[in-house]
């Protein structure tokens, strides 16, 4: 009788072991790759967080470093120029190796090889690459290479380079999938950091001029509303030195009336040409000029030393359009900080214009007072004329006729005082009248212009401009009859000068403090003779005492004379 049963098929136990560890292998593979998109999902929020440009910056690094298992990793900005690295965001490398390293890369070899062909890149040995040309001293050994390009709106905003990937392995596609696709969502996270970067900055900027708005309005001093301006860009773009310079009148230079920040003692009361330098430049083509380095830029005079240790710079008008600049604010950053993008100088210009603005307002605000004022004299003189002195007259011509019925001598002459006193009434009056009606001096009489003109003058003579410098509230606080000494003072020194110094350079320097007003003259010459006329320095020394000051000469370190006016001001003991 046949079996019911059918024959079992029996596989060989080798060959079931190896199904299953196909299978297990496939189960690990695809929980690698569910781990991998997890990852990558985690580190595309991670990135996508970040609101803060430098701090998105570093996430990405660390995101990138993370997915594909690399030991170093790094973000490479690229410059303005479109050919060279901004700055570079490194992850792996501890702060002492970056410092034993150098400085970081500017872009050449595989770097560069990356900015002049944006498409990712993926080398097992970085040396065996015709852009390579070995690493700097002290650098860490580095093997296998991935790169990426980062892009914003289109525009390639950088480089992602991974370096050895751990284990001893090689980037491999998959790799090269995720990075790219972390690049996208890379690209995404910096456009928004930076468009919030830009929206903050342009708040600041706002506020800063509606402060500035506010403080001018109420008529406070323009020096005030200057030292805001320098202030609040200073602190905004963070420079290291902010200037703001304005024009002299009837003058072809500019004057520094405001400093703040690093060495800003150097740079106050300066005298600039208007044609020259940055500051010249900005105001005279009512355009910004920047410098990518202001110590080696041409257009800077080399004397005096001023900006040591500083580096980029920019120069803003205050105001354009048809009634041009109005002043010149300058900005200067420390060396190896990021040179002024345009987008920092558009910023910058239109602060300055709503700056320029306000002023304007506040001029034409306080030009309004002045003119209710000067109406407001002219009715009081008016009146004055019309009504007292003509009753005064009147009395008098009154008291006049009665004084010939008076027989009594004593009485008779004190009517005739009298008269006499109302005339003098009436003459006080009118010169009171007079005053009223009368404006103060035109532009251009301020010490300041009229020093400039003095020095301006000399250069003929002596051969060369004298360099000169002032500092404080020269043109509010000297009174006119002390600046007619200053200026007198100063004309017949650098006379001198030219007569007797036989100087190469010649330096004016104005101050005061409120309490005094000084004058320092200093030249490189042969210095004073023992012998000789001094019959110029006589007069100089005379006009001191008689002012309650005093003149003091003494020799430079290098050679030459030193010639110290000083005077006290009025109200000051």
């Amino acid at each position: 009788m046949a079996s019911s049963r059918e024959p079992r098929v029996l596989l060989p136990q080798l060959k079931l072991d190896e199904l299953l560890e196909e299978l297990q292998a496939r189960i690990d593979a695809a929980r690698g790759t569910r781990d991998r998109v997890h990852s990558l999902l985690e580190a595309v929020l991670s990135v996508g967080r970040e609101l803060d440009l430098e701090q998105a910056l570093h996430s990405i690094v660390e995101a990138a470093a993370a997915l594909v298992d690399a030991e170093y990793a790094a973000l490479g900005v690229i410059g303005p120029d479109g050919r060279t690295l901004s700055a570079f965001h490194t992850v792996g490398v501890s702060d002492e190796k970056i410092t034993e390293i150098g400085p970081y890369p500017q872009g050449h070899g595989i770097l560069g090889e990356l900015i002049r062909h944006p498409e990712p890149l993926r080398l097992s040995k970085i040396s065996e690459h015709p852009a390579s040309y070995g690493f700097p001293p002290n650098h860490p050994p580095m093997r296998s290479f991935l790169g990426v390009p980062i892009r914003v709106r289109g525009q390639v905003f950088g480089n992602l380079y991974l370096t050895e990937k751990r284990g001893g392995l090689e980037f491999d596609e998959e790799d090269e999938s995720v990075l790219s696709t972390l690049a996208v969502a890379a690209g995404v996270a910096i456009d928004n950091a930076r468009l919030y970067e830009d929206s903050r900055l342009r708040e600041r900027w706002l506020l800063a001029n509606a402060e500035i708005t506010h403080r001018l309005m109420p008529g406070s001093e323009r020096s005030e509303a200057l030292d805001l301006i320098a202030e609040r860009a200073r602190d905004i773009t963070g420079s290291a030195l902010a200037e703001v310079a304005m024009p002299m009148a009837d003058t072809p230079s500019l004057t520094v009336e405001i400093a703040v920040g690093e060495g800003a003692e150097t740079h106050r009361g300066l005298v600039l040409p208007l044609h020259e330098g940055l500051m010249g430049l900005a105001y005279s083509t009512a355009a910004p000029v920047t410098s990518d380095d202001i110590t080696r830029d041409d257009r800077i005079t080399a004397e005096p030393p001023r900006f040591l240790g500083l580096g980029p710079a920019v120069a803003v008008p205050i105001g354009t359009g048809e009634v041009g600049a109005r002043g010149v604010v300058l900005l200067v950053r420390e060396a190896g900080r990021p040179v002024f993008s345009d987008k920092e100088t558009e910023m910058l210009q239109g602060f300055a214009a709503q700056a320029a603005i306000a002023m304007e307002l506040a001029e034409r605000r306080q030009d309004a007072q002045q003119l209710a004022l000067l109406e407001d004299r002219d009715r009081i003189a008016r009146d004055l004329h019309d009504l007292a002195i003509q009753r005064l007259f009147a009395t008098g011509m009154t008291l006049q006729s009665a004084g010939r019925f008076i027989e009594h001598p004593k009485a008779a002459d004190r009517v005739l005082r009298a008269v006499d006193d109302l005339d003098e009434t009436i003459k006080i009056i009118r010169s009171t009248i007079f005053g009223l009606r009368t404006r103060e001096g035109g532009a251009g009489s301020g010490l300041r212009a009229r020093v400039v003109r003095v020095a301006g003058e000399a250069a003929p003579v002596l051969g060369f401009a004298p360099g000169v410098r002032m500092e404080g509230l020269i043109d509010t606080e000297v009174p006119l009859r002390i600046a007619d000494h200053v200026v007198a003072v100063l004309s017949e020194a650098l006379t001198n000068v030219a007569r007797h110094a036989h100087a190469h350079a010649v330096e004016v320097v104005l101050t005061t403090d409120g309490r005094e007003v000084v004058l320092r003259v200093a030249d490189d010459g042969v210095g004073i003779p023992s012998g000789g006329r001094r019959s110029g320095l006589r007069n100089m020394a005379e006009r001191a005492e008689q002012l309650g000051g005093r003149l003091e000469l003494g020799g430079a370190k290098s050679g030459g004379a030193v010639l110290t006016w000083s005077v006290p001001l009025p109200g000051e003991a």
